[in-house]
Order: structure tokens, then C-alpha cells, then sequence
């Protein structure tokens, strides 16, 4: 499906050679302020080109809305929005029009539909997650209504990992590096792979801030399980965890049960959330996305027609795609935050007659 969300509920289009990307987002309430220069700061901190540790195609993805705003206001109805490509090359991809990039979708799309875009992977490509970043700014604006934050940086880049946690730091580092002591090792990574003509994973950590008590539809719309439903939507992510994470499997009950007091939780192993409902103290997500599968060494691979061949693929590509997946990650999030929000409002009958009466 091409659709998240219940209550704000978003649709993508668009393919990374086509004409435009772009999205439908539904269930924005009416008279929110759409602050456009803020949705195309959002974008600008995703966008390609910008440094040596992205890829090199450059694109302004200006983002145009055609709905849903009125006088600066949301109306209530759709908010649609584009993004035109203007940097394609798909004479790039000529040489595997008939050829699957091991890592990639190819294989699968093309078992699935029986055909596939190869220019840049269509829509399987990591480019559609413009549009994510666009719907996700909106969602941010209404959060920022309630003084909850989405923040989020990286952690670790090909196993060096962050000790620290600057979120307001990450401002400041081409590649949002949430440890300054470690972001330059992170950074020689990140360019030795590439002079390698290879690629590096890493890490995105995304922390959520002053969500309110209660958010979560149990059973079968959890808070972790949407949220992590939409991390893993994202292209290259492998793996999420909510707080611990895997490190809870290891300890005992004794070490990772948060234990209250008047003021609050004493720890936050549980990454703000208890049977899928947030408790109010921070939302904490750690993100692992894979090497970007596209590098420029001689691979082994087969064609369309199952014959073994040696290719060498052309493009522009990133060589950790975590870097921009990063701010992917903070859209997701802030859209997950933001539809629990309003299914959360008729939870219970007093709220109800509050808002009636």
C-alpha cells in the first residue's frame, strides 16, 4: 500500500525518474498555521547534493501545495503536495535495463509485478521518501501546538558509535552526528568506503519529547509496533528498537523494569512506552539501516532472462544512506505522534463531553 495512518492519514506518488514526487495528507484538523518555509527547511535538510557524504545529485525539491490551505491556514481538507525532479539521468541506469542490482528491489519488484522502472529503481527508490519528509513537516507543526518534539541524529556510522547524545549539536554537523568526539572517525568512514567504491551503514536515533500519557490503540495499533512499523517502511532500514532494545533480552527483570516514584520513572528502559501506550517520559528509537546496496565495484548478478553476468553499476548514489534516512526517521515519528494524537482524543467519555458541550 502507498497509505499510513488512520485518524492523519498520508498517501505517497511518484517515482525517482518521473515527473514529480509527492502527497496527500488527510486529516490535518482546520486552522492549523502551515508554516511553508519551515516545510521546505525540513526538506532542505533531506535533500541530496549538499556535501561530500551524500549523493551528488542535486536537487532542489521545492515543494509546491495545491490543497487543503487556505489564507496560510489548514482548511480541514487534503493537503496535497509535489515536488518536481529536475536532475534526473536516467542514461545512468541503461546498462541494467535488464539486469538486477544485488541489495536492491529489482528482484522483487520484477518477480511481484512482472515489470520494473530501472531508472534509479522507480518506486522502490529511497528518492519517494521526499514526500515522507513533507507530510511529516505538517505533522510537526500540529505537534509543536502541543510542545512535543521530534528530534534525531546519528548515532553510529560502520560501528563507531556515539557515546553521547547532543541533539541540539547535530544542528551543526553536515552528517547529524549526535557525538562530536566521534564524528570526524565517522566521517573518514563514511569517505573511505567511498573512495573504496563501497558503502558504510549506521545508526539513527530519534527521541520524541514531552509526548503526552496514553497514546497507543492496543491491542493491534501499539505505539512501538506503528512506530516501528513505520521505521522498517523506510528504504535500507533493517532492524528497530524501542529503548533497550535487544540489550532488555540480556538483563533481568530487577535491571530493566523503569521503577516510579512521585516525580516520574526513575530510568527509561522501556523507551517511554508500556504495553504500547506512552507513559510520558521520552519516546526513544534507535533506527539501523544497512550499506546503501548501490556501489561501484564488479558485482555478480543475473538478468531478466536468469543469465549470470558481471556488471559494474554508474549513478549517483550515497554512500550511507543513514545520513539523509535520518530525517526520514523524524517524519515518521512525528506522523506516527500525530495520528495517536487525535484517535487518542476520543478515549474517553469525559473528553468527549468536554469537547461537546
Amino acid at each position: 500500500m502507498n497509505s499510513f495512518g488512520q485518524k492523519l492519514r498520508f498517501s505517497t506518488f511518484g517515482e525517482s525518474h518521473g515527473t514529480a514526487l509527492g502527497c496527500i495528507l488527510d486529516g490535518v484538523p482546520a486552522g492549523l498555521e502551515i508554516d511553508e518555509a519551515f516545510i521546505q527547511s525540513e526538506l532542505d535538510r533531506r535533500k541530496p547534493g549538499k556535501s561530500e557524504f551524500e549523493t551528488a545529485r542535486k536537487e532542489a525539491d521545492k515543494v509546491e501545495i495545491l490543497s487543503g490551505v487556505f489564507e496560510g491556514k489548514s482548511t480541514g481538507t487534503p493537503i496535497a503536495m509535489v515536488i518536481y525532479n529536475t536532475n534526473q539521468k536516467s542514461k545512468d541506469y541503461s546498462n541494467i535495463k535488464d539486469v538486477f542490482r544485488p541489495g536492491h528491489a529489482d528482484f522483487t519488484y520484477f518477480h511481484k509485478y512482472g515489470l520494473r522502472d530501472y531508472r534509479g529503481g522507480g518506486r522502490s527508490s529511497a528518492r519517494e521518501t521526499a514526500a515522507r519528509v513533507a507530510a511529516g513537516a505538517i505533522a510537526k507543526l500540529m505537534l509543536k501546538e502541543l510542545d512535543v518534539e521530534v528530534l534525531s541524529g546519528i548515532s553510529e556510522v560502520a560501528g563507531i558509535t556515539a557515546q553521547k547524545f547532543n541533539y541540539e549539536g547535530v544542528k551543526d554537523s553536515i552528517i547529524y552526528a549526535l557525538d562530536s568526539d566521534v564524528e570526524q572517525a565517522q566521517k573518514d568512514a563514511i569517505l573511505e568506503a567511498k573512495n573504496r567504491h563501497d558503502s558504510v551503514g549506521g545508526v539513527s536515533r530519534v527521541v520524541v519529547k514531552n509526548a503526552p500519557i496514553g497514546l497507543g490503540q492496543p491491542l493491534y495499533y501499539k505505539l512501538d509496533g506503528v512506530l516501528a512499523d513505520a521505521m522498517m517502511g523506510i528504504n535500507a532500514v533493517k532492524a528497530v528498537e524501542i529503548g533497550d532494545g535487544c540489550l532488555s533480552a540480556k538483563t533481568l527483570g530487577s535491571q530493566n523494569n523503569d521503577q516510579i516514584r512521585a516525580n516520574g520513572f526513575e530510568s527509561n528502559h522501556s523507551g517511554g512506552i508500556l504495553g504500547g501506550i506512552s507513559n510520558g517520559d521520552d519516546i526513544v528509537l534507535n533506527v539501523y539501516f544497512k550499506p546503501t546496496p548501490s556501489i561501484f565495484q564488479e558485482q555478480h548478478t543475473i538478468t531478466t532472462t536468469n543469465e549470470e553476468v558481471d556488471f559494474s553499476l554508474k549513478g549517483r548514489h550515497d554512500p550511507c544512506v543513514a545520513i539523509r534516512g535520518t530525517i526520514v526517521c523524524e517524519a515518521m515519528a512525528a506522523l506516527v505522534i500525530a495520528d495517536m494524537v487525535l484517535l487518542n482524543m476520543g478515549s474517553k467519555m469525559d473528553g468527549v463531553v468536554k469537547y461537546y458541550k
